[in-house]
C-alpha cells in the first residue's frame, strides 16, 4: 500500500479540527473523532499510539486505512501518518495473515479460526521486541470492522493496552430496510427526503453516500434494501438497475451489499406477461432472466425483500398459490448467484379476521419446511405492527424448519416520529430476550434468529431505517442512537441496551462521566415513559388514523382492524382485548408455559394485561388501585416523567454544544406537550365508558374531549 504523505496527513488533521470548531449540525453522527479532552488519557494515548500500518492493498483495506488515519489524527490532536513499518513502539498494524508478513508472523491463525469472513482480533503484542497493537482478521472486511472497534475504544475512553479482543457477528445478514420511494418520498420518514437522488444517479454520486457507508460499517451493518416494501417494479428496469449498480460500487469497499424490493407483479407490469403466477413457466423464466441481468451489473447483489398479499400488494395468493410458492420462485432465481429472498410475514386477509394478531401464524406455520434454503421469513417483533409495546411475535419458535429473521422499526412510526426522545434498544432487547419455549426453557428469540436453536446457517436481522437527507440524518439528534443500537444488536444480540447507550453518548455528545451517565439514564427511561403516556398496561394501536402521530382511541370508521376500537374494546364493563380461549384465543399460538403465564390474570405481566384480557374497570391491580385509577396513574406518570427529562437535559447545558442543546430542549418541550395531549385525550375518552371520576391527584385535562378529537398537528416533520 502506498504511504500517505505528511502533507496529506496534515490536511486531514486540519479538516478534522475545522469540523470540531464549526457549528454542530450532527452530521458526523458517532464518528466525530474530536480530540480527547481528558489530558491524562490524551497523553497516555499519544504515548502508546505513534503510527499505523495497513498490510495489503485492496479497496476494503484502503477504506480501513483512511478510517485509521482520520480517527487517530482527530482523537490524538495531531497528524498520525502511516508508518513505513511496524518497528516502532505504539504502532497499530492491521491486516490478514495472507496480506503481510507482520500479521502472518504473530501466529494468530488458530485464534482467527471460526471468526468467519467478518470476525476479527485486536491484541496487544510484541513484534521484534516492539510493543504493537495488531488488528487481525482472516478477510479484509474483518480488518475494517476491527479498525472501527479499536477507534470506538479510543472514543469511549477505554484502555488500549493489554488488549485481547475477539469478535464475530452472530447474525450473518444485518441490514437496513429503507422505505424510500423512487420520487424520493419516504414512507414513515421524518427526516426529510430519501438519500437516493435517482434523477442524478448514476452520473453524480453524492458524497453523503460514502458517509452513509462509513456509518453503517462502523456498527457492522452489511446490507441495505434501497427501496420501499410497497414496491415499484420500475426499479427492476435497466435504467434504475444501473443507478443501483453505482451505489453498490460505492458501498462495496465498506462491506455493504445492496438489496431491492421486488414487486410480485413485475412480470406483468414491466415484463409484458399476462400473469405473475409463480408456477407458470414463463414467469419462472422471466425472474431467472431478471436475476441474471441484475448480477451482470451487480455481481454481489444481495437479493430481494418482498411484501406480498398484504395491504393491497400483489402476491402468489392472487393466483391461488401459497407464500412458499412465491418465495421459492424468487429464491430459485437468486440461488445460482448466492442471493437470498426475505419474505415478509406482515400479512392479513382482505376479510377482517377474528383477531389480526393471529393471521401471520395461521398463514405461515402450515408452510414450515416448504421454503428454500436461501429464503427467510421476515417477522415483525410483535404480532400487530411496531407498537410501543407488544409481546414477541408467536411465529418466532413456531417454524423450526424455516429460517426466521426479525424486522425492527428504527423509524418512530408509532413513537413520536422525529420529535419524541425514545431510545428503542430496550424494545429490541425485550423482544430478543423473550423466551419462546420452542425447545424448552432458554429458547429465546435471539437464539431463533442467530440459528443456534434450529441449526440454520442463513441468519439475518432487519431494521426499518429512520434516515433522510436532513443534515443530522435522523431529524431528532437522539434518533441517531436507534440506528446505532440496531447495528450493534444485529452484530451481537446479547449486548445490553445500557451498554450501547453508554457507547453512543460518549461518541456523540460528551465523555464527561457524570453528564454521560445522566444522558444514558434519560435514554434508558425514555421507552417506558412513552409507553406510559401512549399505551399503558398493554393497550395498543390507539393512534391517530393515517399518520399515527397522536392519540385516536375513538377511531371507529373504515376497515375494522384499522380502527382503534377494534383493539381496546372499551365498554361500560371494562377494557382490553380478550385473547384467551374466552375470546379470540390468540394465546393458543404461544407455547404452553406462556399460555399459562399470559392466560391467567393473576400471573400476566401488567405491562401486557390489556393485550390478553378484557377486564372490569374495578379490577384490583397490584398497586392496590382499581384498573381505572391505574390507567390514569400510568398516563399521568408518563407526562410527569417527560417533565423530568426536560429538567435533566437542562442540567447538562455546560456539557453540550449550544446547537444540539437548544434543538433537544425545543423537542423535549414539544414532547411534553404531546404527552399531555395523549394523557388528556385518552383518559377523557375512556372515562366515557368507565363513568368514574379522575383520581384526586390527577391534573384535570385542559380541554374537553371534542377539542382533542378535532386537534391537528402542524409542526411534525413528515406529517401532513
Amino acid at each position: 500500500m502506498n504511504n500517505m504523505t505528511r502533507i496529506s496527513a496534515l490536511i486531514i488533521l486540519i479538516l478534522v479540527t475545522i469540523a470540531a470548531v464549526r457549528a454542530e449540525d450532527g452530521s458526523r453522527l458517532w464518528l466525530r473523532y474530536d480530540r480527547i479532552d481528558d489530558p491524562v488519557l490524551l497523553t497516555a494515548c499519544q504515548k502508546n499510539l505513534t503510527g499505523w500500518f495497513i498490510e495489503g492493498d485492496s479497496p476494503v483495506l484502503r477504506a480501513a486505512a483512511g478510517e485509521l488515519e482520520r480517527g487517530l489524527s482527530g482523537l490524538l490532536g495531531r497528524a498520525i501518518p502511516e508508518a513505513r513499518s511496524a518497528r516502532r513502539h505504539g504502532t497499530v498494524v492491521a491486516g490478514t495473515p495472507a496480506s503481510g508478513k507482520v500479521i502472518a508472523s504473530l501466529g494468530l491463525e488458530q485464534k482467527l479460526a471460526g471468526l468467519g469472513e467478518e470476525g476479527y482480533l485486536i491484541v496487544s503484542t510484541l513484534y521484534r521486541g516492539k510493543r504493537i497493537t495488531a488488528i487481525a482478521a482472516s478477510h479484509d472486511h474483518g480488518v475494517l470492522y476491527g479498525v472501527f472497534h479499536f477507534l470506538r475504544l479510543l472514543q469511549t475512553g477505554q484502555e488500549i493496552t493489554g488488549l485481547e479482543i475477539k469478535s464475530r457477528p452472530r447474525i450473518g445478514v444485518r441490514l437496513l430496510n429503507h422505505w424510500d420511494n423512487l420520487d424520493r418520498t419516504v414512507e414513515r420518514g421524518y427526516a426529510g427526503r430519501s438519500l437516493w437522488d435517482w434523477e442524478e444517479l448514476p452520473d453524480r454520486l453524492d458524497p453523503r453516500y460514502i458517509e452513509y457507508a462509513r456509518a453503517n460499517a462502523s456498527i457492522g451493518i452489511n446490507g441495505t434494501v434501497l427501496t420501499n416494501v410497497n414496491a415499484n417494479s420500475q426499479v427492476l428496469t435497466d435504467g434504475y438497475l444501473r443507478k443501483v449498480a453505482a451505489l453498490a460500487d460505492l458501498f462495496r469497499p465498506y462491506g455493504i451489499r445492496v438489496y431491492l424490493t421486488a414487486r410480485f407483479s413485475a412480470p406483468v407490469e414491466i415484463g409484458g406477461l399476462v400473469t405473475a403466477d409463480p408456477l407458470a413457466p414463463a414467469v419462472i423464466a422471466w425472474w431467472q432472466a431478471k436475476a441474471e441481468e441484475i448480477y451482470r451489473l451487480i455481481p454481489d447483489f444481495g437479493g430481494f425483500l418482498v411484501k406480498a398479499n398484504s395491504e393491497g400488494q400483489p402476491g402468489p395468493q392472487n393466483y391461488g398459490r401459497s407464500h412458499a410458492d412465491g418465495a421459492n420462485l424468487l429464491a430459485d432465481a437468486l440461488a445460482p448467484h448466492s442471493g437470498i429472498v426475505m419474505w415478509r410475514a406482515f400479512v392479513y386477509d382482505n376479510n377482517v379476521p377474528d383477531d389480526r394478531a393471529k393471521q401471520a401464524w395461521n398463514e405461515f406455520v402450515p408452510l414450515d419446511g416448504r421454503f428454500r434454503e436461501n429464503a427467510l421469513i421476515q417477522v415483525k417483533n410483535g404480532p400487530i405492527d411496531f407498537q410501543p409495546r407488544e409481546p414477541f411475535h408467536p411465529l418466532f419458535g413456531a417454524m423450526p424448519r424455516t429460517a426466521m429473521m426479525p424486522e425492527f422499526q428504527i423509524t418512530q412510526e408509532y413513537l413520536g416520529a422525529s420529535v419524541h426522545l425514545v431510545y428503542l434498544a430496550p424494545l429490541y432487547e425485550e423482544c430478543l430476550r423473550s423466551d419462546t419455549h420452542a425447545a424448552g426453557e432458554g429458547s429465546t428469540v435471539a437464539r431463533v434468529v442467530d440459528g443456534s436453536l434450529g441449526g440454520h446457517t442463513l441468519t439475518a436481522m432487519a431494521g426499518v431505517s429512520n434516515i433522510g437527507d436532513v443534515r443530522n440524518w435522523t431529524g431528532h439528534p437522539f434518533g441517531q442512537a436507534n440506528w446505532y443500537a440496531f447495528g450493534r444488536l444485529a452484530w451481537d444480540p446479547g449486548l445490553s441496551s445500557a451498554t450501547i447507550a453508554g457507547e453512543w453518548v460518549r461518541m456523540t455528545f460528551t465523555r464527561d462521566e457524570e453528564a454521560a451517565h445522566t444522558i444514558s439514564g434519560m435514554m434508558m427511561a425514555s421507552r417506558e415513559i412513552a409507553v406510559n403516556y401512549m399505551t399503558p398496561l398493554g393497550l395498543h394501536h390507539i393512534m391517530y388514523y393515517g399518520h399515527h402521530y397522536g392519540p385516536g382511541p375513538w377511531v371507529d370508521s373504515g376497515r375494522a382492524d384499522w380502527t382503534s376500537v377494534y383493539y381496546h374494546r372499551a365498554d361500560s364493563a371494562g377494557i382490553g382485548f380478550e385473547r384467551t380461549p374466552a375470546g379470540s384465543n390468540a394465546l393458543e399460538q404461544y407455547r404452553p408455559p406462556l399460555r399459562e403465564l399470559y392466560g391467567r390474570v393473576e400471573s400476566c405481566p401488567e405491562e401486557l394485561l390489556l393485550w390478553f384480557h378484557h377486564l372490569p374497570w374495578e379490577h384490583r391491580m397490584k398497586s392496590g388501585r382499581i384498573l381505572w385509577e391505574e390507567l390514569c396513574y400510568r398516563y399521568d406518570a408518563g407526562v410527569r416523567s417527560v417533565g423530568r427529562l426536560r429538567s435533566e437535559w437542562a442540567s447538562l447545558q455546560e456539557h453540550i454544544d449550544a446547537e444540539r442543546f437548544s434543538e433537544v430542549s425545543t423537542l423535549l418541550a414539544k414532547q411534553e406537550r404531546d404527552a399531555r395531549i395523549w394523557r388528556d385525550a385518552c383518559t377523557l375518552y375512556f372515562q366515557t365508558f368507565s363513568g368514574k371520576p379522575f383520581p384526586a391527584d390527577f391534573d384535570p385535562p385542559q380541554h374537553d374531549l371534542q377539542w382533542y378529537k378535532a386537534h391537528t398537528y402542524e409542526d411534525i416533520p413528515g406529517i401532513e
